[in-house]
């Protein structure tokens, strides 16, 4: 029959995610686009593949049984191109890669540079997604590697057909509104008791994190403001509204005026690159991966606001 792979693939991310729209922000599409693409793949096979229930779709029985087998094609087409690619032995071709909003605007543009000297034959195209996301999207296919985050309060389900390659461990500080926290150098979380706060919502692993953070040094965190977005946090913070935690690469993302305060209890996130293990060894992927190792900071925390005046007292 007549198909072709972005109509298998969101017909397999359907069943994955639910909804038209989940499957639109996973792969790049628009909701309607998805649906061309699901009504294309219905034409090709002359069957029914979605229908009505009230204000959602759901897949019939047909829809169930071609997207169990066009998940099994796109895996052995996958396997396909890598199979070609070590067999050339070369580094070339398109490598699709999937990475969240602070790592494209810190971490991509200095990799591609360096792509472009070492490998000139490899063509990088990259698409920025939801930090949550991107594990499910190297696992079904949707990129080739995606950069990461992975939290050791909350760390990711380990699931055996991915490899996480840590490129970068940084500490979490305290962002506070300017004066907030005068005397303080370093501060326990529970100094902040009294203060708004401002995070992603739970059901992340960046909220859930943090959250675990508190709870463990005996704080429920007020959460007054649920955002997701990094610059805008920053900007809520520096507009006096509430304090959040910060990492350097973080911090990077957006010039804001607001003190930084070092944290007692130590709360980590990992920069990773996700890859599948089958793909470990394609020349494209083993390149990329040894490119975004090569920049890899050391571990590191942000910088402390300095205080004016004599030092003050650690609290």
């Amino acid at each position: 029959m007549d198909w072709t792979s972005a109509q298998l693939r969101s017909l397999v991310e359907l069943t994955r995610r639910g909804t038209v729209t989940a499957v639109a922000e996973a792969l790049g599409y628009t909701p309607g686009g998805v649906s061309q693409q699901i009504a294309a793949l219905e034409r090709a096979t002359g069957v029914e593949l979605l229908r009505r229930a009230g204000r959602r779709v759901e897949l019939t029985d047909a829809g169930r049984t071609l997207a169990a087998h066009a998940e099994r094609m796109l895996a052995t087409g996958t396997e396909a191109v890598e199979a070609l690619e070590r067999e050339r032995g070369e580094v070339a071709g398109v490598l699709r890669v999937g990475l969240f909003a602070t790592a494209a605007a810190e971490i991509l543009p200095q990799a591609l540079r360096r792509v472009r000297t070492l490998h000139p034959r490899l063509d990088v195209h990259s698409r920025d997604m939801d930090v949550d996301e991107v594990y499910d999207a190297v696992a079904g296919g949707g990129v080739d590697l995606a950069l990461g985050l992975d939290y050791p309060d909350v760390p990711i389900p380990r699931d055996p057909a991915l490899t996480l390659t840590r490129l970068h461990r940084e500490r979490f500080a305290l962002a506070v509104p300017h004066g907030a926290l005068p005397e303080h150098r370093s501060v326990a979380l529970a100094a902040t008791r009294e203060l708004g706060w401002i995070l992603p919502a739970v059901d992340s692993y960046y909220g859930r994190a943090v959250r675990t953070a508190c709870r463990r040094a005996g704080l429920e965190p007020d959460v007054r403001h649920v955002v997701t977005d990094t610059a805008a946090t920053l900007a809520l913070v520096e507009a006096g509204i509430g304090v959040t935690t910060v990492t350097g690469l973080m911090l990077r993302l957006r010039a804001s005026r607001f003190d930084v305060r070092r944290l007692r209890e130590t709360v980590e996130r990992h920069v990773v690159v996700v890859t599948r293990t089958t793909a470990r060894d394609r020349p494209s992927v083993a390149a990329f991966v040894e490119v975004l190792r090569e920049g890899a900071e050391p571990a590191s925390e942000p910088a402390v606001s300095e205080l004016s005046g004599p030092a003050a007292p650690e609290m």
